[in-house]
C-alpha cells in the first residue's frame, strides 16, 4: 500500500474505518503480491520458467482454468516478481562490471483486456523493457515491432505473459503466437478453455500447459480469511460466515470476494461495525450465478461503464426491454449520448455477455420479442469502485 492509499483511508468516515480498513484488499479485481494457496501451480509455473535461471530460453506454455481459480493472481504476482529481481541483479552486476550488461531475461506482463490491439501488445511490452518512454502515437505498428526485436537482439530475451485470452474483444492463443513470433520472445498465455486437440494452444504450438483447478473449499476459507484480517476490523466476519461464502461460491474466488465486498458495502451503509448474515445475503445477491468477471467490466470505455452505472438505477419498468432501457438512457443527461448510439451500446454489451436478455412476455407483433436486460457482473462491487469516477 503507497502513501497515498494511507493517506486516503484516514480521509473515509468515522463508520466506515470502524468495519472496513482497506477495501481495496476486499476487491476481486485486487491481486496481493503474494497469493494466497497456490503453491503447487507457482511450482508448475517455476518448472516452466526454469531454463531462464541459466540464461536459457523457456517454451511457450499456455496456463488454464475456470474464472475466479487465481490464474491472475499467481501470474501477476510471480512475473512481477522475477522483474523485481532481475532488474535488482542487472543493476548490481551493471554497477561492479562498469557497465558490462550480462545475459538478462525480461519477464512482462501484459493484460489483453487493455492491450487490445497490436499496437498496444507491442507498446506494453517494449515499455516493460526499455528505460526511455515508449510513443503511444505517431509511429506504426510495424515500427514498434521492430524496435522490440532490436531491442531482443543483444544479450537480452523476453518472456511475455499474457493474460486473458480468448475473450469477446482480446487475442486468440494462436493470434498471439503470430504477434509474438520473435526469436528471442517467448510467451505464457493465460485463458479459460482447457487445451485440446484442435483448441488453439494446440494449433500455436505450445507444448508446456499448466492446469489451475479451482480452489478447494478449505483454501478458499484461507484466502478470505487472509483478505478479511487485511481488509476488515478484527472480528468484522464470523468464521463460519466466511466458511457459508467459501461453499456457496463454489471455488470461485472472485465471486466470493465479491460477495464479502457487497456484504461490507451494505453494513457500511446500515452503520454497523460488524458483518452479519443478513449483510452477507445482500452481497450474495449481488453476484449473479456465473457471474461476469469484474475486470471485464472495468476494462470497459468510461461511456460504457456509464451506461451500466445508469443502468443499475433504472426500475424493472425501464430495463423491460432493449427499447424502453434505451429511452431511460437517452433521455439521462448523464449518460449524453444519443438513442443511436445507447442501443448498439446495450446490444453489444449483451453480445459480450456483460448483460443479459431475458425475453419476456408482450405483444410485440412480428418484430423482436420483448427482453428485459438483466446485469451478469457483481452489481455492488461495480457500483461501488466506479461510482465516484464516472
Amino acid at each position: 500500500m503507497d502513501l497515498d492509499e494511507r493517506i486516503e483511508r484516514r480521509r473515509r468516515g468515522e463508520s466506515e474505518r470502524a468495519l472496513v480498513r482497506d477495501f481495496d484488499v476486499l476487491s476481486p479485481v485486487t491481486h496481493l503480491a503474494e497469493p494466497n494457496g497456490r503453491g503447487p501451480v507457482l511450482e508448475r509455473l517455476l518448472d516452466v520458467l526454469d531454463p531462464t535461471f541459466d540464461s536459457g530460453q523457456p517454451d511457450d506454455a499456455y496456463v488454464w482454468g475456470p474464472k475466479g481459480a487465481g490464474k491472475s493472481a499467481v501470474i501477476s504476482a510471480l512475473f512481477g516478481r522475477l522483474s523485481e529481481q532481475n532488474n535488482r541483479r542487472r543493476s548490481t552486476i551493471l554497477t561492479t562490471t562498469r557497465a558490462v550488461a550480462p545475459p538478462t531475461t525480461a519477464f512482462v506482463y501484459v493484460d489483453a483486456r487493455y492491450a487490445t490491439s497490436e499496437f498496444a501488445l507491442y507498446h506494453d511490452v517494449l515499455d516493460s523493457i526499455v528505460e526511455e518512454s515508449v510513443p503511444e502515437g505517431g509511429v506504426g505498428t510495424a515500427d514498434l515491432r521492430d524496435r522490440l526485436d532490436d531491442e531482443l537482439s543483444g544479450s537480452t530475451q523476453a518472456v511475455v505473459a499474457v493474460d486473458h485470452l480468448d475473450e469477446s474483444d482480446t487475442f486468440s492463443v494462436e493470434r498471439l503466437s503470430e504477434l509474438l513470433d520473435l526469436p528471442a520472445v517467448s510467451y505464457v498465455a493465460v485463458g479459460r478453455e482447457p487445451p485440446g486437440e484442435d483448441s488453439d494452444p494446440v494449433a500455436a504450438g505450445v507444448t508446456e500447459t499448466v492446469e489451475v483447478a479451482r480452489y478447494e473449499r478449505h483454501a478458499l476459507v484461507d484466502l478470505l480469511t487472509q483478505r478479511a484480517s487485511l481488509g476488515l476490523a478484527r472480528g468484522a466476519l464470523s468464521h463460519g460466515d466466511i466458511r457459508d461464502v467459501a461453499s456457496w461460491a463454489d471455488g470461485d474466488a472472485h465471486d466470493a470476494l465479491a460477495a464479502v465486498c457487497g456484504a461490507a458495502d451494505h453494513a457500511l451503509e446500515r452503520g454497523a461495525n460488524r458483518i452479519r448474515t443478513a449483510d452477507l445475503e445482500v452481497g450474495m445477491e449481488a453476484v449473479p450465478w456465473q457471474s461476469v468477471s469484474l475486470g471485464r467490466v472495468l476494462a470497459l470505455p468510461v461511456n460504457r461503464q456509464r451506461i451500466l452505472l445508469r443502468l443499475l438505477d433504472l426500475d424493472a419498468a425501464s430495463v423491460s426491454s432493449v427499447t424502453a432501457a434505451t429511452d431511460a438512457l437517452t433521455a439521462d443527461p448523464q449518460v449524453g449520448l444519443s438513442a443511436t448510439t445507447v442501443k448498439r451500446v446495450l446490444y453489444e454489451l449483451a453480445e459480450a455477455g456483460i448483460v443479459k436478455r431475458v425475453e419476456t412476455e408482450g405483444d410485440n407483433g412480428l418484430g423482436r420479442p420483448p427482453s428485459r436486460l438483466e446485469p451478469q457482473f457483481p452489481t455492488r462491487v461495480f457500483r461501488r469502485l466506479v461510482d465516484a469516477t464516472v
